[in-house]
């Protein structure tokens, strides 16, 4: 390219930063990379900090988990294979400290620990880096401990049976999982002072790990063995396939932000193209003019696209700075729940910047500017255009192919990004039917206003206004209703929707739950709350146990693929045994196993070889007969289970062979006990079991939990009404970091009314001129103007109230259970505060239009 033309495009460029359709250009591409870059930076972040610490996170390179302490054999092979070891338990159980008391997660280290990294701990002369657990007599706390139990260093607390000493205030583990689902403070204490604190007892929750760490070709040598393991239901995380995640709930996030940013570079666009048709009519002069002094098409085209090229590359660079700093703000946003510390940001997020900024160009702009190159000098006279090239539908399909790859890229799924990108057209031409008609409506509602004051002449000249330009206008429209539906929606499930779920329970719902109850404390227990309590649910026993096996193939290779990754099947489930359908369930499939009764002298012989035996002949011999079993019938449909299907489970050291024989639905949102497999009675009792009860207990007899503290130190005591104040807490700081997304794009969709106002400046010049001539002075244009702008906030706020109405109807429906109810307050608030939010900064923005004199705004005509 010769330098003549890099310095025309240079020069041309300098002069049009002064160009207000320049500036909307140049504020949507910062926009568009703003948002884009400020997710691609939060992400990139995030997948690199879980590479670098992986193996910190899981706490090892292998992780073996299970409920029953490990075989010195399984460990001298671990040994053998070259790894070290370090023990872990986890568990629930409750601290005490003179008359308060907390639930807590304990989390029981020995000497080796950690493998991986350090912890950032509080000794008492500010924090620390320390490469190892607590000793022996102390515990280590976390800071909100702190504040519920009023702790501080050096104070004695009680778990279960001993007292240990607060030594540290934990800021940071080194192996600390995901916060998203760990509601319950954290104790860190060593594995010596385990057995004086009583908590671990037959039938407790418990979970006993073993962290190893060691070379990958340690690792592998262990693969048959680790194979082994899994089958017998041991749960085994490898560092090198089972990389950790932050769980389902910040996936979804990632996929939420990316989609959101994606909008506000869709809005962006939009802009875009709106400034960029200004922009070609205001350079239709210059293109002919360089016609006429023997420019070819080519190097029009070179001269254009290198000052936009420049102002692409301007706008890359702000942008990625606002993306910095905005992903800097989401990250102290969403601090509390991110389990490590993350990287610096990486350089490959600017560069998908500049290629968002490139594809908007292209896509939204190129068609336009590809109508200069065919400019003449007699089109300039008369202020035509040629049709849009073939070559610039061309353009338009690899910008919509551009801007799929993105879609795929942010969202992580092919389907899902074509799904969104056709579904979205759809959807825009539904709601651009529905604008239409919504605007139209309005219009004429306003033009049938009686004629009377100054304001209703301002309402019905700016609703014609408006009406002139009805499809500009719609595009808006759509851009805000959006924007205001989605913001809404954010505040609606924020706080409606929890209020109103809450509000549904009856006044006795259970407030407390009682977990690790041992045979020996049930009477005891059941009596001591029995006078104190509303109402209270049956004491369920529970066993734990994991399907090893269906239908005798290995779980994960007999469900569907979908159905491989699902919770119940990584993990032990809690089972219990029922004479009779327990309260809230309900039969909808099968039979109830009424009258089943188990040979006792059958079933132990059985059992000793890892069955289950029952009043039909059964010998020593000879395997006996599949355990009948109810299962929930939303488990049984995730992991494609029907009547028939046998399951094996693996209790303890042994084997039991179940048979699905009915299926039941349950109310998971009642807070009592509920199982997803429940077996009959006979079966199960041999096996170490607790007890689990749920129960309300007002607030005036609340004193008596002290009490049952002191009296039942091992039983764990957990406070409904805190684990969902501590819900709202995670929403409403999700929420913040979503809003913060959305602020975004609602700039995004304000630049497309600056563009749409600097689009349209000739002919409202024009207008704003003709109304001087005839009188109207500088209080009666501005009224006309802000009724322009407040009219379309009106109509993008009331489509917007529609959108929340009929999508918050669908979640009551089908995902809350709740009848849908009419939000009087949101049809209120959502229009007034639209049409006031956009009149306001309409208004500001046709500022200059207002002080432009007559004369000039009449000269524009031609521009029109």
């Amino acid at each position: 390219m010769k330098a003549p033309t890099l310095r025309l495009a240079a020069r041309g460029l300098k002069r049009d930063l002064r160009a207000p359709d320049v500036r909307a250009l140049f504020i949507a591409l910062v926009l568009a990379v703003a948002a884009s870059t400020m997710i691609a930076f939060f992400l990139d972040r995030l997948d690199r900090g879980l590479e670098r610490q992986a193996g910190q996170m899981l706490g090892g390179d292998l992780v073996l988990e299970q409920s029953e302490p490990f075989s010195p054999e399984l460990r001298q092979a671990l040994i053998d294979a070259g790894l070290v070891l370090s023990d872990q338990v986890d568990l629930v159980s409750m601290i005490s400290r003179e008359d308060r008391f907390q639930s807590v997660s304990l989390k029981v280290v020995d000497d080796v620990y950690p493998h991986y990294g350090v912890s950032h701990v509080d000794l008492g002369e500010g924090v620390e880096e320390v490469a190892s657990g607590p000793a022996a007599g102390e515990a280590w706390i976390d800071p909100r401990l702190r504040e519920l139990v009023d702790l501080k260093l050096g104070d004695q607390v009680q778990i279960g049976q001993t007292e240990l000493r607060v030594s540290g205030i934990i800021e940071r583990e080194a192996d600390q999982s995901g916060g998203f689902s760990s509601f319950n403070p954290r104790v860190m204490m060593n594995i010596a002072d385990l057995e004086a604190t009583g908590l671990v007892q037959p039938g407790s929750r418990v979970e006993f790990e073993i962290l190893a760490a060691g070379p990958p070709e340690a690792v592998n040598r262990l693969d048959d063995r680790l194979a082994q393991l899994r089958r017998e239901g041991v749960e085994v995380r490898d560092v090198r396939q089972d990389r950790p995640q932050l769980g389902n709930a910040l996936e979804r996030a990632e996929s939420y932000l990316g989609i959101a940013g994606l909008a506000a570079v869709l809005l962006a666009g939009v802009a875009v193209a709106m400034a960029t048709r200004r922009y070609v009519e205001r350079h239709l002069d210059t293109a002919a003019l360089l016609r006429c002094f023997g420019a070819t098409q080519r190097q029009l085209v070179h001269i254009f696209t290198l000052q936009l090229a420049g102002l692409a590359l301007a706008a890359s660079l702000l942008g990625a700075l606002l993306g910095v700093l905005g992903q800097a703000l989401l990250l102290r946003l969403l601090s509390a729940f991110l389990p490590m510390s993350l990287p610096a940001p990486g350089i490959m997020p600017l560069w998908l910047g500049m290629l968002t900024a490139l594809a908007v160009l292209v896509g939204f702009a190129g068609p336009t500017l590809l109508r200069l190159k065919r400019v003449s000098a007699l089109k300039v006279l008369r202020r035509e255009l040629d049709p849009l090239p073939p070559s610039a539908w061309l353009v338009v399909s690899v910008a919509c192919g551009v801007f799929g790859g993105l879609l795929w890229l942010y969202s992580g799924s092919i389907t899902l990004a074509l799904g969104l990108l056709l579904g979205g057209i759809m959807v825009l031409s539904v709601l651009w039917g529905v604008g239409a008609a919504l605007l139209a409506l309005l219009l004429r509602g306003i033009q049938a206003l009686p004629k009377g004051g100054e304001w209703t002449q301002a309402l019905r000249l700016g609703g014609r206004q408006l009406a002139r330009r009805r499809q500009a206008g719609l595009g808006q429209l759509l851009a805000f209703s959006i924007t205001f539906f989605a913001m809404a929606m954010i505040v609606l499930v924020r706080g409606d929707l929890l209020t109103t779920w809450e509000a549904q329970l009856p006044a006795d719902t259970p407030n407390y739950f009682a977990i690790n109850i041992q045979p020996g404390e049930r009477e005891g227990f059941d009596a001591a709350i029995a006078d104190s309590v509303e109402a209270q649910s049956s004491l369920y026993p529970m066993v734990r146990g994991r399907i090893t096996a269906i239908n005798g193939q290995p779980p994960r290779e007999a469900v569907p693929e979908e159905a491989r990754g699902d919770n119940a099947l990584r993990r032990e489930l809690n089972l219990t045994w029922q004479a009779e359908v327990p309260e809230g369930n309900r039969v909808v499939a099968g039979e109830w196993f009424d009258g089943w009764q188990a040979d006792a002298t059958a079933s132990e012989t059985a059992y000793s070889q890892g069955g289950s035996g029952w009043t039909a002949a059964v010998d020593a011999e000879s395997q006996p007969p599949p355990v009948p079993v109810s299962m929930e019938d939303g488990l049984a449909q995730r992991l494609g289970l029907a009547l028939g299907d046998q399951l094996t489970f693996s209790i303890g050291s042994d084997e039991v062979r179940t048979k699905i024989t009915s299926l039941r639905d349950l109310n998971w949102d009642s807070f009592r006990p509920n199982f997803y497999v429940i077996f009959p009675p006979g079966v199960l009792e041999r096996y170490g079991h607790s007890y689990i009860t749920a129960f309300h207990l007002p607030k005036e007899e609340q004193g008596i939990l002290p009490e049952l503290v002191s009296e039942f130190p091992g039983v764990s005591l957990l406070n409904v009404d805190a684990i969902l104040g501590q819900v709202r807490d995670v929403l409403t700081q999700v929420t913040r970091a979503v809003e913060l997304v959305l602020g975004l794009v609602l700039l995004a969709g304000i630049s497309v009314l600056y563009a749409a106002l600097t689009a349209s400046r000739p002919v409202r010049a024009h207008e704003s001129g003709l109304l001087r001539v005839f009188g109207a002075g500088n209080r009666m244009i501005s009224r006309i103007q802000g009724a322009e702008f407040a009219l379309l906030g009106l109509a993008s706020g009331l489509l917007a109230a529609v959108l929340a109405e009929l999508a918050t109807a669908v979640l009551y429906m089908f995902l809350l259970d709740l009848p849908p109810r009419l939000h009087i307050e949101l049809w209120l608030v959502l229009p007034l505060g639209a049409a006031l939010l956009i009149g306001v900064i309409g208004h500001a923005l046709s500022y200059s239009l207002r002080r432009q004199a007559p004369a000039a705004s009449l000269g524009l005509l031609g521009e029109a």
